[in-house]
Formats: structure tokens, sequence, C-alpha cells
């Protein structure tokens, strides 16, 4: 999602990318961004004008946004609004040298070439000395990106549109659409406690792996304390250490030619399983023919440090070997590996939900009554957080009678820590139940006598 200052970097990235084509082409025109009135003024004598005149929600992310509020008007998530930009190239300059012409097919020519407008384009429209007041944009962050695509303009809609334009002569025109700009809402809303038990999995094809769940059960949530298991079929390597190796010392004992053409060359073989999650590369505890298990505590740290939250897509590789001295001293990087020297299972997705460690940190904080106007929190959790996550804190009032709910996004990071800072505003005094949730997976709660008792904050 993007902020408010979305729709003024789209604006400003087609005037940049634009101004460097369009000034090769025809020394000395310029690009601007002012209404296209003769009497507003600003218009260049030779060049490109950019306007905005339109603004309208995008059919596909029209919908994406329902039921945001209960009844009674309360946010139960994070609003956003998804729009579609129309904007209007007109064309200045000398019509005798048909320089207005020359522009239109520049400007036409640079859409063709560069029509989306990446991450490394907005960048740089941002950190421009021109565009200082865009600074703050996150546009670039947007999942989805900007496309500028022609739209058809009939002589009765440049008519409609000219005639805005008090007391201004028509000029050669050509309009295009930008979209979509996804606008995320900056109000905070609330979540629900979380429901105790589900009866949801997810099942996967032939021929491996059929489904990832925790030893603790198959409803239950999945989190780096957990026992995870993957239950499947044919999960055993096709060959051991110990058969290997007895191979290999026939091998030196046979030492006459006749001996070595009856042994041959030994076929290719599934080696022992290696379990990819994300970008960490996991060594199994306990392998066999229809389970895996794998003890995520005693996950080596390095490998722990590459661990996300949120939904991770776990796969098992096998490398395939034909003798003693094939057999891979390391975890495998299947990146490295050429065709036909690993093979791999069905890959399965599963969610690995954060946990919060110890107390949660508050940093400076101003109150006013029964409400805590501002203050900052810290709060630190066992999973690595990466720069691009979303992060949200989720607070939940422990109250009897109509119990305060809030959540707030996380402060933007420019590396990846295990703890995340959060501004909280407008919150009224009392005690809290504190859940983390990264990328849609939530943290977990601790629950004694049926209740939900930690982690927690006193804001009084």
């Amino acid at each position: 999602m993007s902020n408010f200052l979305a729709i003024a970097t789209v604006t400003a990235t087609l005037q940049r990318i634009l101004q460097t084509a369009v000034q090769l082409d025809v020394p000395g025109a310029n690009v601007t961004t002012v209404r296209p009135d003769a009497a507003a003024g600003g218009t260049p004598e030779v060049g490109v004008n950019i306007y905005l005149y339109q603004a309208t929600p995008n059919p596909a992310w029209r919908n994406a946004d329902l039921r945001n509020r209960r009844p009674k008007g309360e946010l139960i998530k994070q609003a956003q609004a998804g729009l579609d930009l129309y904007y209007l190239f007109t064309f200045y300059g000398n019509e005798v040298e048909l320089e207005p012409q020359r522009l239109l097919g520049s400007t036409v020519r640079t859409l063709v070439d560069q029509p989306t407008l990446t991450a490394e384009m907005i960048q740089e429209t941002i950190q421009h000395p021109s565009f200082t007041f865009l600074q703050d944009s996150t546009l670039a962050e947007q999942v989805d990106r900007v496309t500028i695509v022609p739209s058809f303009l009939s002589t009765d809609d440049l008519s409609k549109i000219w005639s805005v334009f008090f007391q201004s002569p028509y000029m050669l025109s050509f309009a295009c659409q930008g979209g979509a700009v996804l606008i995320e809402g900056d109000k905070p809303s609330g979540r629900a406690l979380p429901v105790r038990s589900r009866q949801f999995y997810a099942t996967g094809n032939q021929p491996a792996i059929d489904r990832v769940m925790s030893q603790a059960g198959g409803n239950q949530p999945i989190s780096l304390e957990s026992n995870l298991l993957i239950r499947g079929r044919q999960l055993t390597a096709e060959v051991s250490r110990e058969q290997l190796e007895a191979e290999y010392q026939r091998a030196q004992q046979l030492r006459t030619r006749l001996q070595t053409d009856i042994l041959g060359n030994p076929p290719l073989r599934r080696w022992q399983p290696q379990i990819q999650i994300g970008e960490a590369k996991l060594l199994p505890h306990v392998v066999n023919d229809t389970e895996i298990r794998l003890t995520l505590s005693q996950v080596q740290p390095a490998e722990r440090q590459l661990l996300r939250a949120g939904v991770q897509s776990l796969q098992i590789l096998y490398p395939l070997v034909r003798s003693f001295t094939d057999i891979p001293s390391e975890p495998i990087d299947p990146n490295s590996f050429e065709l036909g020297q690993h093979i791999s299972t069905n890959a399965l997705p599963f969610v690995l939900c954060p946990s919060v460690l110890g107390e949660v940190r508050i940093g400076r904080c101003e109150r006013e009554g029964d409400q805590i106007v501002m203050a900052e929190l810290e709060v630190t959790t066992d999973v690595m957080i990466g720069t691009r996550q979303r992060v949200f804190l989720l607070l939940n009032q422990r109250a009897s009678e109509k119990p305060a709910v809030y959540i707030f996004a996380a402060q933007r990071r420019n590396q990846e820590a295990t703890t995340v800072t959060f501004v909280i505003r407008e919150v009224k005094a009392g005690d809290y139940l504190v859940r983390l949730q990264i990328d849609g997976a939530e943290s977990l709660l601790e629950v004694e006598a049926e209740q939900y008792v930690r982690p927690r904050i006193d804001l009084r």
C-alpha cells in the first residue's frame, strides 16, 4: 500500500522520465505539470504539460475493501482505496517546425518503452532535489506496480475536457491512464481476540508431501517453539551413508579390469532429505517413509535468522548421489545445482507465527486525563523482521465491559531486526493484551484458567 503522497509521486515520476527524453529529441523542451489554461500561465513555450484531470476508483480493487467497518462504523481492518489516474498531455512549440508533433512522438515512445513505474524509477524521483516534498512517499513499497497505458478520447470527449479551461485554445493533446494506485488509510482500527481452535489445514498434491502441521495438532499454530510434522509418501532416502561407504570400500578392493567392468557405474540415488523453508535450509531430526519431524527450537542460529513470520513455503530437497564421494558435506543450495543433481518434492504453504519476547518497553509517554495522547512502544519477537514486511501492533483491553481495541502500524525500518517500534495515539488508559501481526501471522497469547493472560502491557 501507499500513503497520501502516491498520486503526486506518479505525476512527478512521469514528469522526470519525460523531461529526460524530450529534451534530447527537441532541444530546449521542458515538461510542466500545471493547468493547461492560458489564464493560469506556466505552460512551456516549447515542451509538454502533464495535467491530472480525473481520478476514479479502480474496478479491480473496488470490492477489495468491502466490510472494513462494523455496522456502528468502527474499523475492523485497515482501510484502502484503489485509484486510476487520468492524465492529459498537451504539446507546445513552433507549429511550422512541427515541434508539438515531434514532442507527441517522443512522449508516446517514452511511455511505450517504460510503461511500468518501477521501484527504482520511483526512488530516483523521491531522491531528486526538485521533489524534496515527496521524501515520505511509500509508492515504491506498493506491491502492484503502477502502469501507464494510452486512453482513447473521441472528439466529443476532448471537447468536454477542454471546455472546462477558461479562454484556453485547444492544443495538440494525448491522454493516458495510470493505475492502480493503492492508498491506505491512517485511522487506527481494532481486531477481536483470535479463535481458540480452528479445523482447517491445507493438503498437497502428489507425489511427496501431503500435509504440514504442528505436532500439537492439525489446528494448532506453528511457532519457533513447535515440533513440525511433514507427512507424505516415500520421504526417506534411497541409500544410507553405511551402504555408500560399504560400496566404496568394495570398489577399492576390486583391482582387476574384469572386476571393475562387473561392478559397473552405480545409478543415481536419492540422498538424505533437507527441508527448505523460505531461504533457510534445515536438516530434519526424525525421518521415516511417511513422516519427517523437525524441532524448530533446535534449528542452528544462522538458519534461524533466515526464517520469517507469515506464510512460508516448505519443500523437501534430495541430492542425487552415485557413490560415497558424492555425499555433500553441507546443506545443498538448489540454485547452484545443475539439472539432474537433485530432486525436490511439491511445495506446501504454512503460517509461521511470531512470539513476543519479554516485556513490552514503553518509551516516552504523554497522558491527558484517561487518554494516552502519545507513546512509543518497543516490541521484541523471536523471528527476524524484514524491512518490507508489514507489521502491526494489536491491543485488546482487559476489561469486562466495552473493552477498547486498537491496531497500529510499525514505524518504517531501514534494516532487519527482531525489535520493532510503534507510535500509539489516543489510547484509552488500561491493561492491554499485546499481539504482533507480521504479514498476516499473529503472535500467540498465553492461556491460564481459560483466559488470555500474556503478553500484556499496563498503559495507565
